[in-house]
């Protein structure tokens, strides 16, 4: 090894090491208890939420597992939430992404994968530059900015996995959505009410859309007005179909038309929107597979049929 690779291994060593101190002092530190967590013991704090709405035993106060207490509080200790921010999605961005993808994550434990994900890939950086480094010369200036743009590129990808989720699970609602709704109907034409045919639907299916109806229904029971319930159902999911439908379902209450049957129409009207968006998808496809058609079978063939007569002609010659 030369002087450089020595020095260039020295260095790298030497700043993983003053990373790792940094994080386990902040840690120590933040572990002091607080004036409030001194007192929190000795005061009697009433619950201001519905008991249907209380956390299971294994959860925190708060909802958070202890895991989830220990990355938040580990990222309130590095306070990279605000560089994040500037380096990809804002705050407000992620936390309606986290809800519409169904994840139990919080903000700043998805900050914290981030910093993970971007860790994992300087430390693939380093480490395939200490190699390299071990049979040939390394460009330093080279390697640092691969080593940034990797850690750049971690929190890009993990912001791109959940954007990656929220669109899946997206399309599986909007797939289970004229299922759900014909069930709906066909409670609503029982002579159920609304509360209850929701009710029955949670009871018997499964999948994203019922769980979202299963917490529209835990909203309802816990006291909030259906039209609310519905109206906060919508803005988690985020799809124009279910926020036709909620609204729908809502002016239909309020002008007392049968629901039965604009339910039956909803149901309809979104399997006329999935069949033209598989027509639209079926376009693009085949727009898309001009590609290797122009590119790759057209000047084969145009070689396989020119080839021979040019081979004859300088024979010829």
């Amino acid at each position: 090894m030369t002087a450089m690779n020595v020095m260039l291994t020295g260095g790298l060593a030497g700043l993983l090491g003053a990373a790792g101190i940094l994080t386990i002092i902040s840690a120590v530190r933040r572990r002091r208890p607080t004036l409030m967590a001194r007192l929190e013991p000795y005061v009697h704090r009433q619950s201001t939420t519905s008991g249907l709405l209380t956390a299971p035993a294994g959860l925190a106060s708060d909802g958070r597992t202890v895991v989830g207490l220990l990355m938040s509080s580990t990222a309130g200790a590095l306070n990279l939430g605000r560089l994040l921010d500037s380096l990809g999605s804002s705050a407000e961005s992620v936390r309606r992404r986290l809800i519409r993808s169904g994840s139990p994550l919080s903000l700043d434990q998805f900050r914290l994968q981030q910093v993970l994900w971007s860790t994992t890939a300087l430390l693939v950086v380093l480490a395939t530059g200490g190699l390299a480094a071990l049979v040939r010369t390394v460009n330093v200036p080279a390697l640092i900015v691969l080593s940034v743009m990797a850690t750049v590129a971690g929190a890009a990808a993990r912001d791109w996995w959940l954007s990656r989720a929220v669109a899946k699970r997206l399309s599986r609602i909007e797939a289970q959505l004229p299922d759900v709704v014909e069930l709906l109907a066909l409670a609503v034409g029982a002579g159920q009410g609304p509360v209850a045919a929701i009710e029955r639907v949670v009871a018997l299916g499964r999948g994203d859309l019922i769980d979202e109806l299963g917490t529209t229904l835990t909203d309802i029971r816990s006291g909030t007005v259906l039209s609310t319930a519905l109206d906060r159902m919508e803005r988690r999911v985020g799809s124009i179909h279910v926020t036709r439908l909620c609204e729908a379902i809502v002016v239909a209450l309020e002008r007392g038309t049968p629901l039965a049957d604009v339910l039956r129409s909803q149901a309809t009207d979104v399997r006329e929107a999935a069949r033209q968006d598989l027509m639209e998808e079926g376009g693009r496809r085949e727009i898309a597979q001009m590609v290797p058609v122009v590119f790759l079978v057209l000047p084969v063939t145009v070689v396989f049929a020119l080839f021979p007569g040019l081979l004859v002609l300088r024979l010829g010659v």
